[in-house]
């Protein structure tokens, strides 16, 4: 593995990491940023441009109360401007309906084509295979306050140099 190859697993890797930061903190633009402008993104009941995936997920994550997507096992091969990647991903989701609290989880993967277009890596065709689900009824232990969904979020504070 060479210098290159490593800076671009690297970069490529930022950006998997950036998606879920941008759809957590309800974050577009970050996300639109992910995806190259002709991508294309199938998460079954969506099926689209990447960009629009993003400003259809943050608009549907406003029904939550709170969110999280965690990204682990990340594969990568690169060759040259090219690269596909397979993620696997957790997002979990807390809603309320009437007094009761429920929260979704999904085990998914991210299966990704990847190009460098101009030194930027970005997504052209993102599939994303749910391999389960769940939902239960939970009691929040706390109400926390400082996490935000948007940039007075504490981390862009320590993100913004």
């Amino acid at each position: 593995m060479n210098n290159q190859d490593i800076a671009d697993r690297l970069a490529i890797t930022d950006q998997i990491y950036r998606y879920c930061r941008s759809v957590d903190r309800l974050d577009v633009p970050l996300g639109h940023r992910v995806f190259h402008l002709d991508s294309y993104a199938d998460f079954g009941s969506y099926k689209g441009s990447g960009r629009g995936w993003i400003d259809y997920i943050c608009k549907e994550h406003l029904k939550f109360l709170h969110h999280s997507h965690q990204v682990t096992n990340v594969i990568i091969e690169t060759a040259g401007v090219r690269a596909g990647s397979e993620s696997y991903v957790t997002a979990t989701l807390r809603s309320r309906e009437g007094e009761k609290v429920l929260q979704r989880q999904f085990w998914a993967r991210y299966v990704d084509a990847w190009s460098r277009r101009d030194g930027l890596w970005a997504i052209d065709k993102r599939e994303c295979v749910i391999d389960f689900d769940s939902v239960s009824e939970v009691t929040a232990i706390n109400e926390y306050g400082r996490s935000r969904r948007d940039a007075s979020d504490p981390s862009y504070g320590a993100l913004s140099f």
